[in-house]
């Protein structure tokens, strides 16, 4: 198992010096957020305030650990153990260092400058028996919400502790609601809190009374075990934390990072969204920026040769720099017979990829866990001989301790061989791109592979979004699309993802020369700018991306038609812009019926458009010389 690195901040903490200094208080940096923590009997309890209005009730907080095993390998005697290892835990100090006012520049991400900047605090405990546990708080508070973990300082005999329980809760005011996914790849449940009565997925997008907005995520979990959310028995309006399974640690040693992100609009949650980053470790992964390229990709959905040599020729004719063999190119591809190192008989994959060269067009791999098990460290290598530029890999354990390690060590194996990843199915991110950005992107989404329909579409932005890029496979031409072809254009930029999936289930010969595909043509998958213009879970999102002096607005609705006003007060002043305008057009001549018109618009527009049902609109907006 390995030990977490710690990273060390350039302030050294000062040791507080007031008479209550067994009460922790932090407030960010705009004095808006405020969360304490105190242990006035047994339960470490904390607390969050927005503007001096409760967000979080007083709450149980701390982690549970059964060492019994340990210390009878010590030979003690006394075994008893307390109803809960924290019990005996007291508070010894709490000390408190400089603000941290940081910008750094990702290599790729929905903006080219994040701001890190916040407040931090230390609560320390531990116990008075001769056991000499200890145990911290580590909690920092952002303008754009709180952060707290537990972390363990190294101990002199038990260095090995075993967390069987997380014991966070999270009280919130009467009639929050909230919307929940059972799993990663689910549809969602608008509820109150305390229905929520299976544990759900994170990120948690909370609404409170008095237009107050939390969302619950976590950040840095490469060494740790899926954790859920679930309404506690017993206790009103209160979700406790589920673990998948134990997790086994090595003091010294950290948590992962529990994030509560509050925010005055749902909207404003997704522009906020870079405190996950901030509270994952910078690039290890020196000579990224050689390497790690970004942009779109079309999957062949024929597994031979010269479906390989024509989706090349599609893919650099529409500016899609990778393509992608999805599974079948090596078989069994689902059976722990499988042998990945060996291609189907009917594809040529030197001559493909040698091809895809010459037109400037990477090719993908799909790979299986079975193989990736087995095979990982030969297949890697032999990969990047083969010039194979990236593996999506494809139903992959995740959730427990076991198989959490293994997925992130999986990424850190495929750095060293210099491949790009796409985790698929299940497993969601919180961060682990900062520190390897050949992690793209990652599935965890219920996706149009599932056919969701528009209002599960505009739910996303204020929900699985807040977590990261995520791949949904945009299908264009297919039939059994739910939702018209606008909305599918605009979700191409309202769902972020490095590596944006295009025209998943078509082939070339579906597309007719429809006008609307230039934009898939000129779109971008990184950015320097995000703005939410307007939106609501459920209801309609309209959201505006820069890259350079270009922007990219999309614009969704429901399943009912509305009008959305579109203010383009985000351009410059005093510069004109061409608007090109892909949106629903009945009269359009093309069997999407997407009408594509130009505008000439300024920073003082504000622009109606009328939404069909399941609709959107798409623009494209490029400077006037």
């Amino acid at each position: 198992m390995k030990i977490k690195i710690l990273a060390v901040g350039a302030m050294l903490p000062l040791m507080v010096t007031a008479a209550n200094n067994d009460v922790l208080v932090l407030k960010s940096p705009d004095g808006r957020n405020c969360i304490s923590f105190s242990k006035p009997g047994k339960e470490l309890t904390y607390s969050v305030e927005r503007d001096g209005n409760p967000l979080i009730l007083s709450s149980r907080a701390g982690v549970d650990l059964d060492n019994r095993t340990w210390e009878m390998a010590l030979g003690k005697r006394d075994l008893q153990q307390p109803e809960c290892w924290m019990d005996l835990l007291t508070v010894d100090s709490v000390s408190y260092a400089p603000g941290v006012d940081n910008v750094w520049h990702p290599l790729y991400g929905e903006r080219s400058t994040v701001k890190d900047k916040y407040n931090s605090a230390t609560l320390h405990m531990s116990r008075k028996d001769k056991s000499d546990y200890r145990l911290d708080v580590e909690v920092r508070a952002y303008d754009e919400g709180l952060a707290f973990r537990y972390f363990f300082p190294e101990h002199p005999a038990a260095i090995f502790h075993k967390v069987v329980g997380d014991l966070t809760d999270y009280t919130f005011p009467d009639g929050t609601m909230a919307w929940s996914e059972e799993w990663a790849q689910s549809f969602f449940k608008h509820t109150p809190v305390d229905s929520i009565s299976r544990p759900v997925e994170r990120a948690l997008t909370l609404e409170l009374p008095g237009d107050k907005w939390v969302a619950l995520l976590d950040a840095d979990v490469d060494d740790w075990c899926l954790t859920k959310l679930v309404a506690r028995d017993g206790k009103h309006n209160t979700l406790s934390s589920v673990m998948y399974s134990p997790v086994d640690i090595v003091t010294y040693y950290a948590t992962p990072w529990k994030i509560i992100m509050t925010a005055d609009s749902p909207g404003q949650l997704l522009e906020n969204n870079d405190i996950v980053l901030n509270l994952n470790p910078p690039c290890e992964v020196e000579d990224a920026g050689e390497w790690v390229k970004l942009g779109k990709i079309m999957r062949c959905t024929k597994i031979d040769t010269e479906a390989g040599l024509r989706n090349i020729d599609f893919c650099a004719e529409h500016k899609i720099p990778y393509m992608l063999f999805d599974w079948l190119w090596y078989l069994p591809c689902t059976s722990h017979d499988g042998d990945a190192t060996k291609v189907v008989d009917n594809l040529d994959m030197k001559r493909v990829v040698d091809y895809g060269k010459e037109k400037g067009v990477g090719i993908w791999l799909y790979v299986n866990q079975h193989a990736l098990m087995k095979q990982m460290d030969e297949l890697f290598p032999l990969l990047g001989e083969w010039g194979i530029v990236g593996v999506k890999s494809g139903f992959v354990q995740y959730a427990s301790h076991r198989w959490a390690t293994w997925l992130h060590d999986m990424v850190r194996k495929a750095a060293d061989n210099r491949l790009l990843m796409n985790i698929h199915d299940e497993f969601r991110p919180s961060g682990f791109s900062r520190t390897y950005p050949n992690l793209l992107t990652q599935e965890g989404i219920c996706g149009n592979e599932e056919w969701p329909d528009a209002t599960h579409n505009v739910t996303l932005p204020f929900t699985r979004m807040l977590n990261g890029a995520a791949d949904y496979t945009i299908c264009y031409f297919d039939k059994r699309l739910k939702n018209t072809h606008a909305h599918q254009l605009a979700a191409s930029i309202v769902f972020f993802s490095p590596l944006q999936t295009i025209l998943w289930y078509d082939t070339p010969d579906r597309y007719h020369g429809e006008p609307e595909i230039e934009w898939f043509e000129n779109l971008e998958t990184t950015f320097d700018d995000t703005k939410v213009l307007e939106g609501y879970p459920g209801e309609n999102i309209t959201i505006a991306r820069n890259k350079g002096d270009k922007w990219w607005v999309g614009s969704m609705t429901n399943n009912e038609a509305r009008t959305t006003k579109i203010d383009f007060g985000f351009l410059p002043e005093g510069k004109k812009y061409t608007a090109h305008i892909y949106a629903d057009d009945s009269k359009a001549k093309t069997a999407t019926k997407v009408g594509c018109s130009t505008k000439t618009v300024t920073s003082k527009d504000v622009i109606p458009f009328k939404l069909q049902p399941k609709g959107g609109v798409a623009i494209y907006l490029t400077p006037k010389n």
